[in-house]
């Protein structure tokens, strides 16, 4: 079977790994354009882009899809099957008709729940106890397309949203193998999705990190959780940025403290009080024009103010 693999984040990587060791035989990668990148504007090239190259895979970045931009390569490459991961363009109906076994796309949640760009963020700030991966047949409408093959895996409490990226992308790379080995078989069945409990996950931003203290310390603790790696959770401090990277549920406090007042400290860690007479212990921050760092390592060489409010 012939594969046309698109994608283009890290998450994508697994997939497209686990298709060149199972040997089918990868015609093209279509990737998102090179961007630049640090102090030096270098470009640097998409990580699907990147395995691609080292694996000598032609290398397609059309800036655009429409109007047929793409319709001369994808006939000279002749796909049976496209499988797309966090390509991060829609695709239009000519790509979507073309291939013999359709357009397959792996996507990081549970349909017909958190369709859209944001699955794995939104499922840990929301405090899911589970998600996973699905495969489906790409429709025109965004993530609407008959279902294959799922597979789920429970959140854990700690979890941040970057470990469960890796964790489902891991996921992923079985589910498309077992759907590919199922579509040339005959043996994967297609089920339509229920819209009705349908739920969206937009894509994340840095406003998605913004603290409110007024929320409860479970709102807050996940949104911790969910916005790690990126963009991390913030707040001000002295009307400066001050990042939470990591933090704790604390201890319920029965005094009548504002929510956002650093209490203290307990156990080495920041306490800070929530909007339900609770707090959160921060447990690992950065502050602005500093590295980020553990509370304890922090208060060695400098001081932070009790009784000051947060945001």
């Amino acid at each position: 079977m012939k594969v046309l693999f698109m994608g283009t984040p890290e998450f994508a990587l697994g997939c497209l790994k686990a298709i060149i060791e199972n040997e089918y035989e990868v015609c093209g990668v279509v990737t998102q354009p090179d961007k630049p990148k640090g102090r030096g504007h270098k470009m640097v090239p998409t990580p699907v882009k990147a395995m691609a190259l080292e694996n000598g895979i032609p290398v397609f970045q059309p800036t655009t899809l429409k109007n047929e931009a793409f319709a001369d390569d994808l006939k000279a490459l002749d796909p049976d099957i496209i499988v797309v991961v966090a390509y991060g363009q829609i695709l239009p109906k000519y790509i979507l008709d073309y291939p013999r076994y359709g357009c397959i796309n792996v996507h990081a949640s549970l349909l017909p729940k958190y369709r859209g760009a944001g699955p794995i963020q939104w499922c840990v700030i929301n405090g899911e106890k589970e998600t996973g991966v699905t495969t489906m047949y790409m429709a025109e409408g965004l993530d609407t397309g008959d279902m294959l093959i799922k597979e789920s895996t429970e959140i854990s409490e700690n979890e941040t949203a970057g470990e469960l990226h890796d964790r489902l992308s891991e996921i992923g790379a079985r589910v498309i193998i077992k759907t590919i080995e199922g579509l040339k078989n005959g043996t994967v069945e297609r089920t339509p999705q229920d819209d009705s409990l349908s739920s969206y996950a937009p894509m994340i931003s840095k406003e998605t990190g913004k603290i409110n203290w007024n929320d409860d310390d479970e709102k807050i603790f996940n949104l911790v959780r969910g916005t790690n790696p990126w963009p991390i959770s913030h707040t001000l401090y002295k009307g400066e940025t001050l990042k939470v990277i990591r933090a704790e549920y604390g201890r319920e406090l029965k005094a009548d403290i504002p929510p956002g007042k650093i209490v203290g400290i307990y156990d080495k860690k920041l306490e800070v009080m929530t909007g339900n007479n609770k707090t959160l212990l921060i447990c690992e921050l950065q502050f602005a024009g500093s590295k980020r760092m553990s509370v304890e390592s922090y208060l060695n060489g400098h001081t932070i103010d009790i009784n000051e409010i947060l945001g």
